[in-house]
């Protein structure tokens, strides 16, 4: 979870260039103690690269690689610039993190605040606020609007089903969805068989989010099979589309699709439609901003809707022609990616992306 001082926000800052705004988040880190001085030259080099803009308003300098050894703690220093600076061409910035990383903490940062930052009305509020807390509590997603959250718990060491719905009970309570009286609620109740192995439990949270479990063997309750456990976390009605998908998945006789990796991806987006594929991403420190924008770049050269899902991730399907969203994926070396597009040049588009994720994404086959 990313937490910031008052220390770390930079209000009101006015500088000439991308250049300089780095260069003075770099200082700020430096005088933090977070990094040596030299980083500075990393977050240049990579800005060379490929311009860490992710849209919204925002940017997210950063050093390369190459200059991790050079990283003492891992943080982050927000500058936000009321006037703007031209990050990129035609690309105009308003707040910029920069952000020091020993390893690969940096994506789950990166996932936090893209998913803040996703939200144009956040981004404006960054632009015209005008003192430290409201930028904080912005980034840190204290005033964001709460989203319909996923889970995975796949091949979970259950010996019947009530073990099951158990362990998705505790995963939600362990997220923060809800209490110990929730798991309890959901312990006295009995989960509505929906069909093809597929069973759905549900509880009043805190957070409305979805849990999918799947057992790590064959389970039957009575003479049922038991072969995924859908656990739905209700704080309002924002789950209703995905209800009504379930629906139609039932309708469709493709229940049985949930248990398998892409269970999230059609509990959000229903029936199947379009081609599939699903590809392990090499890259030694995974969907960085410079891999993850030329997949996104390899995705907009097709007209069809690719939609992409992080497999050993939340599971949740998001559009791969979006930087902010696939970054957001939180994708580490040996991830699986699984793409669905749909439209005329949809094999094309998995066979080019399958092509250029073989190849590197730009950082070379490894």
């Amino acid at each position: 979870m990313l937490k910031l001082a008052r220390e770390q926000i930079l209000l009101g800052q006015s500088v000439a260039t991308k250049s300089d705004a780095i260069a003075l988040l770099a200082g700020k880190l430096t005088e933090a103690g977070l990094v040596e001085a030299g980083y500075v030259d990393g977050m240049l080099a990579r800005e060379a690269q490929h311009a860490t803009y992710l849209g919204s308003g925002i940017a997210i300098p950063h050093g390369t690689t190459d200059t991790r050894h050079l990283v003492k703690n891992t943080g982050v220093m927000v500058a936000q610039f009321p006037n703007g600076i031209e990050w990129d061409e035609g690309q105009i910035a308003y707040v910029a993190i920069g952000i020091a990383a020993k390893s690969d903490e940096h994506l789950g940062i990166l996932r936090q605040l893209t998913h803040v930052l996703g939200d144009e009305q956040a981004a404006a509020q960054l632009k015209e606020a005008t003192d430290a807390d409201t930028i904080i509590n912005i980034l840190t997603g204290a005033t964001a609007a709460k989203e319909v959250q996923y889970l995975i718990l796949a091949d979970f060491p259950a010996d019947d089903r009530d073990q099951l719905l158990l362990g998705a009970a505790a995963r939600a309570k362990s997220a923060g969805w809800g209490d110990a009286a929730m798991v309890s609620a959901l312990l006295a109740s009995e989960p509505a068989y929906l069909g093809e192995g597929v069973w759905l439990a549900r509880a009043q949270a805190a957070q409305t989010g979805w849990v999918l479990a799947t057992p790590s063997s064959a389970l039957t309750a009575g003479e049922l099979p038991v072969s995924a456990m859908l656990l739905l976390c209700a704080a309002d009605s924002s789950h209703l589309p995905q209800l009504e998908n379930l629906a139609k998945l039932a309708a469709a006789g493709q229940l049985a699709t949930l248990a398998g990796g892409e269970g999230l991806a059609m509990l959000q987006a229903g029936p199947a439609s379009g081609l599939s594929e699903t590809f392990t991403i090499i890259n030694p420190h995974g969907l960085h901003a410079r891999p993850g924008a030329m997949l996104v770049k390899v995705a907009k050269e097709f007209e069809s809707d690719i939609r992409v899902a992080n497999l050993d991730g939340s599971g949740e399907a998001v559009s791969a022609k979006s930087l902010m969203k696939v970054i957001g994926l939180g994708v580490k070396c040996g991830h699986r990616l699984a793409f669905r597009a749909e439209g005329a040049d949809a094999e094309a588009a998995l066979k080019g992306i399958g092509e250029a994720i073989a190849a590197g994404l730009g950082e070379g086959a490894h």
